[in-house]
């Protein structure tokens, strides 16, 4: 996201502020509840303003943020481990929700742009709208913060009143379930439609006119990937054709500018609620112009533009799961059961499981042509097992059902990649390693953008034995996923304890912090014994023989189901044996 700020026209010095304005507006923003961050994410932020304020920007690398931060060893290989990338992603996030909540009228802005860990610094300039406007018009854009501001609240009263709804739906007597069922499989679910519009030539020359028209086409191509929304195609001036049965107007257009500045190319792109035209979301990006090269360009920025807008917990999900928690739809068994299971995953809760759970086997009931919501149901099935939620339900029985459903949605679409996710799990679990990893590597062919479908992937790879591919993937997936990452930030904990590296395990897991997952706690046991933290160790095996004592009678099936090489199923049962719990002998 790329906040509006606009440099006085004036001597340039006026607009930088002093290093005083700066260290007072750091006070402001680290003192604020707004900058929810970990320590570790102040001191990164502190680190780099002083070294930029003292002129040594050049010194500013992941290695030296790496060993004088984060007190990483002198070895520390930044290509390797991504802690530096994903806490900068941290921080990033959090000053775009400081400024967005409790610093917009702050005097100076901090930010630090992608590609580096150099902040920069300006001061806030009243701007008017492009309408002419009076100064701070531009308060009235609904920004959204990446981070959960906005969404996070959203999603918790979507899945409120599901639970809520839910079981006061009744089943259909046999025949009537199936006239709905034939009548609303010709019936599209109500997931949103957005309509790019053609990229406007700012520089009307013929090159930066075929450069918008080509990246007009590859945003369409990126965006349609993503199978959770409908893409519309805007040709010239002609607006699509929305009177056919059961379409409606897209709620969004995706509209961008073309200019070429010198050696530079600049895009402009700006998502817009069409009902009020009131901009969700801007941003703008920079690269330098290679002509012999203007297709790889093309594909890199569109596919930045399709992943900040479609994928999960992506600007278009947070916009429409505010709406639709402030007025709920009347297909509720449909987009906003999807919506609600992303909800889920933030803390990946039993209680809201099971009513996402039922919210989806609804949905596939009303809408049987909906492949993600097949797959979202399979996905829910895969979590039973996994993560030991009714112990006396994780079963074959499960594992049954999450196939049935993941076939059904890959059936629907072979093309979705929430599917084949689905698909993936399903082979994994069954103990079919290969089958699996063909199935991923085939969904990321299709949509290598996809952050969910990336991690999941990587954290398989892993497991599997490919332990350095499949946690660097994580750890990208870590860096460009704006929703909630307990789920991935465990998977890298993982990663760390089978490297070896257990404080670097216990800050993932802890930064996770996903207490009501019983698996959460078991890797967490893990860790405590291999770091030799025996106090803290004993907290969550007590909290394990409270809460999940099921799941300790077979600790040996248990991490065989999910960890494949014998060797490094023998780590963890050696790490489980050192926190204090009685593993058998086999």
């Amino acid at each position: 996201m790329t906040l509006a700020i606009r440099p006085a026209a004036a001597d340039e010095a006026e607009t930088i502020p002093s290093a005083d304005e700066i260290r007072a507006q750091l006070d402001r923003i680290r003192s604020s509840a707004e900058f929810d961050t970990p320590e570790r994410a102040r001191k990164f932020l502190g680190y780099v303003i002083e070294e930029a304020i003292a002129g040594r920007s050049g010194r500013i690398k992941a290695y030296t943020i790496a060993t004088e931060v984060f007190g990483r060893e002198a070895s520390f290989d930044a290509q390797a481990d991504p802690a530096v990338r994903i806490e900068a992603g941290r921080v990033r996030r959090a000053l775009e929700r400081y400024y967005l909540v409790a610093g917009r009228e702050d005097p100076v802005v901090i930010s630090m742009p992608k590609g580096g860990y150099v902040p920069t610094f300006a001061r806030r300039i009243p701007t008017k709208s492009d309408s002419g406007g009076e100064p701070g018009a531009e308060r009235r854009l609904l920004w959204l913060d990446s981070r959960w501001v906005t969404f996070g609240v959203a999603v918790f009263a979507l899945i409120t009143l599901i639970v809520a709804i839910v079981p006061r739906l009744t089943a259909l007597p046999a025949v009537e379930a199936e006239s709905a069922a034939m009548t609303q499989s010709k019936i599209r679910p109500d997931i949103p439609r957005l309509l790019v519009e053609p990229f406007e030539d700012l520089s009307d020359g013929q090159l930066s006119s075929t450069i918008a028209r080509g990246l007009t086409d590859e945003v369409i191509a990126q965006i349609a990937k993503f199978k959770e929304i409908v893409v519309v195609a805007q040709r010239g001036s002609e607006l699509p054709d929305t009177n056919a049965p059961g379409s409606k107007p897209p709620a969004y257009a995706l509209q961008g500018t073309v200019r070429l500045d010198d050696t530079k190319l600049r895009l402009g792109v700006r998502l817009v609620q069409r009902s009020d035209q009131s901009i969700i979301w801007a941003s703008n990006y920079d690269e330098a112009l290679d002509v012999g090269n203007l297709l790889t360009i093309e594909a890199e920025v569109a596919r930045s533009v399709a992943t900040a807008l479609a994928q999960p917990y992506g600007i278009i999900f947070q916009a429409d799961a505010t709406g639709q928690a402030q007025s709920p739809p009347q297909d509720w068994e449909a987009y906003a059961c999807t919506l609600a299971y992303y909800g889920y995953r933030a803390d990946l809760d039993p209680q809201t499981h099971a009513s996402v759970q039922s919210c989806l086997q609804k949905a596939v009931a009303r809408f049987p042509n909906y492949a993600t919501a097949w797959a979202l149901l399979s996905l829910t099935y895969i979590d039973e097992l996994r993560f030991r939620y009714r112990f006396e339900r994780t079963s074959p029985v499960s594992l049954g059902r999450a196939v049935e459903a993941a076939t059904r949605a890959v059936e629907l679409d072979p093309q979705n990649v929430r599917a084949l996710q689905a698909e993936m799990l399903g082979l994994f679990f069954r103990g079919q390693i290969e089958p699996a990893l063909k199935v991923g590597a085939r969904a990321m062919t299709i949509n290598p953008n996809d952050t969910e479908l990336a991690g999941e992937y990587g954290f398989r790879l892993a497991l599997s034995g490919q332990w350095p591919e499949g946690c660097k993937l994580v750890g990208a997936a870590v860096e460009r996923n704006p929703g909630p990452l307990g789920y991935f930030e465990t998977a890298l904990a993982v990663c760390s304890y089978i490297s070896g590296d257990y404080r670097a395990a216990e800050r993932w897991a802890r930064l996770a912090n996903l207490q009501a997952n019983p698996i959460y706690h078991l890797i967490l046991l893990a860790i405590l014994g291999r770091a030799g933290q025996a106090e803290e160790a004993a907290v969550e095996l007590k909290w394990l023989h409270t809460n999940a004592p099921e799941l300790l009678r077979d600790i040996r099936r248990e991490i065989a189901m999910r960890v494949y090489r014998p060797s490094d199923q023998a780590k963890f049962v050696e790490g489980l044996r050192q926190a204090g719990l009685a593993v058998a002998e086999q």
